[in-house]
């Protein structure tokens, strides 16, 4: 019993001490799980944008003729001239991942992985850098992300 006694006066002598390292480990844990929480979340929007960008059949025609299409082909850009809906549906997905990644939702590497060679396709008709590029058209996070995209020759 005397071991219980002198476990409690040191306790007691020691309380700020406990306290602060009992406060510190809890805001350590508190960080580690916001950043497991983010990774998730950054995963979710990832998994997410991947169907929606491979799997929607609107976005797979243009994602076809821009990528099919020699670079400034006419094909592309009667697209182009015409603002084919499908056309600007597949700029709004990639104006909306450039907005998340403006944010910090993603990040340049997660986009790069997963989109380098569409954005590539993109900047590689200039009908649709010059479209993207028209600031009445709303694509602004899309016109800075492009040039980290450049064509390919």
């Amino acid at each position: 019993m005397r071991w219980v006694a002198q476990f409690a006066q040191w306790t007691l002598r020691n309380a700020p001490q406990i306290s602060s390292l009992t406060a510190a480990v809890g805001a350590l844990g508190a960080v580690w799980i916001y950043y497991r929480k983010s990774a998730l979340d950054r995963a979710t929007w990832l998994s997410s944008l991947y169907t929606k960008f491979y799997e929607a059949d609107k976005l797979k025609q243009t994602r076809n003729t821009l990528d099919e299409s020699l670079p400034d082909a006419e094909n592309v850009q009667k697209m182009v001239d015409d603002e084919d809906p499908n056309f600007t549906d597949y700029l709004n997905f990639f104006e909306f991942m450039a907005y998340l990644e403006e944010r910090g939702q993603l990040s340049e590497k997660d986009v790069a992985a997963l989109f380098d060679y569409y954005l590539r396709n993109l900047s590689k008709h200039k009908s649709v850098r010059k479209y993207i590029g028209k600031d009445k058209k709303g694509y602004g996070y899309l016109q800075k992300l492009l040039p980290r995209f450049p064509a390919e020759e």
